[in-house]
């Protein structure tokens, strides 16, 4: 009986990261030799399987190309893997607005479905699958992209990929590793979350439900860890609704989750990721969906090798979780990537969020990161859901004026301003934008527990 085996995403018409080297492993009886004889490398590699039957090799890649193929041979065992490209392999994770498809009726992925498809754009759809420890293989294989193959696949990962090919002119492989309804807590090692007090104690608020796990590290051990070690460029992520009963500790939680990914793959790859969208939570008090926003903000600013897209000037229904322009969402999110891991362009590429404020008198003059050569404008009459207050805490809505790249906040009836909010609740749509055009991230100068619109 053969007993060489791989994991299932060692297959045909995968993606290996270009110019530089992947872990390369599977399984043969204890003790035999194992080489493997790569198409684009002069020589064989050879490793010995352990006596757990694993063998595992540092794999050189070329440059961006193909298509290439691998043999590996164990005594009489011999695997191939055909139509293997070289270029840049990006993983996408988190909820269901990553995981949308054309399954879902998504007008835009159901455009791509008539073509025409690119040999040059390779996917692997992880399934829906949950483990209490680590596993180390999937079910599921790299595919080519056609009608079949793209239909449950994310509209973010392959327009992302679209982009990417389009400007860099290299084969790019998206791994979807995405589940809808599920918390943060489940995307990171079970350890990270259960050894620390208030992580703990906020993943406790998760409740279980028939449809998606919720305990600690469950999607993580069998959709991400099996995968550590092979090459990726970076990762995209779309995550956070599943989080607002926990909003308090969504920036700890998040800025682990990142640390984890990166430890654990021994590389400090990028991480962009989406801000969630404005949706009505149907939050009486506390708006606990803008509280969630600020904190993937405040990651956005202290995590390194981080990029945040906006979705809050995206949105067609605040009564829909999911709103339907997945495309946009992953242009910016390529725009990130073409500037900062690729060097493409020198544009500004980031949504402007809050930075610091100074108050003369009557006013409060606000400034904000990622301005630098930029002035703000608005589209529409006014700037929508702004908001002043003096130290009784009432909010009143702000007159504005715009000087450069700052806003200059007041009214006339609030002689000594302590605060002003932008956009912070958990419907409001944001118009204030950058001349770069991205859109301004809501923010509060408080930290005041009352709904702006008390």
């Amino acid at each position: 009986m053969a007993q060489l085996t791989m994991p299932h995403f060692f297959s045909d018409h995968m993606v290996l990261k270009s110019d530089s080297s992947t872990v390369f492993w599977g399984w043969s009886k204890p003790g035999r030799t194992v080489q493997i004889k790569a198409s684009w490398l002069p020589d064989t590699l050879t490793t010995v399987a352990a006596g757990t039957s694993k063998w595992k090799t540092v794999l050189p890649t070329a440059k961006a190309g193909g298509p290439y193929h691998i043999v590996i041979i164990s005594e009489k065992d011999t695997l191939k893997i055909d139509d293997v490209l070289m270029g840049e392999v990006w993983i996408c994770s988190g909820q269901s607005n990553m995981q949308r498809s054309a399954k879902e009726k998504l007008p835009q992925m159901l455009d791509a479905l008539h073509g025409p498809f690119n040999n040059n754009i390779r996917i692997l759809n992880v399934r829906d699958i949950a483990a209490p420890w680590p596993q180390e293989n999937i079910y599921d294989q790299w595919s080519l992209c056609d009608s079949q193959s793209l239909r449950p696949f994310t509209a973010i990962g392959y327009f992302f990929a679209q982009k990417l090919n389009q400007k860099l002119n290299v084969p790019v492989g998206i791994i979807n590793a995405s589940w809808g309804g599920t918390c943060a807590e489940v995307w990171l090692p079970a350890g990270e979350v259960l050894s620390d007090s208030l992580l703990a104690q906020k993943a406790r608020l998760q409740t279980i439900a028939p449809r998606k796990p919720n305990l600690p590290g469950q999607a993580w051990n069998a959709m991400v860890y099996p995968f550590v070690g092979y090459g990726i460029s970076g990762a995209l992520w779309y995550q956070g609704e599943n989080n607002t009963v926990s909003w308090d500790g969504y920036a700890a939680l998040f800025s682990k989750l990142i640390q984890s990914w990166r430890s654990n793959w021994k590389a400090d790859f990028p991480f962009f990721f989406a801000q969630i969208a404005p949706y009505n939570y149907k939050n009486k008090g506390i708006q606990k969906g803008a509280l969630v926003r600020e904190a993937q903000g405040q990651v956005a600013l202290s995590v390194k090798k981080t990029g945040m897209v906006l979705t809050s000037d995206l949105v067609n229904d605040i009564n829909d979780i999911h709103p339907l322009m997945k495309k946009e969402v992953a242009l910016r999110m390529a725009d990130l990537a073409l500037a900062d891991v690729y060097h493409q362009t020198a544009k500004n590429v980031q949504s402007p969020v809050y930075k610091d404020y100074t108050i003369e008198k009557d006013k409060v003059i606000i400034s904000f990161h990622h301005m630098e050569q930029e002035r703000l404008l608005v589209k529409g009459g006014r700037i929508n859901d702004l908001y002043i207050a003096g130290a009784d805490q009432k909010f009143l809505p702000a007159d504005y004026k715009i000087k450069g790249n700052r806003l200059v906040v007041f009214n006339s009836r609030i002689k000594k301003p302590v605060s002003v909010r932008y956009a912070f609740s958990d419907t409001a749509l944001t118009n204030l934008y950058s001349t770069n055009g991205l859109p301004v991230s809501l923010f509060r100068l408080d930290k005041w527990e009352v709904p702006t619109n008390n």
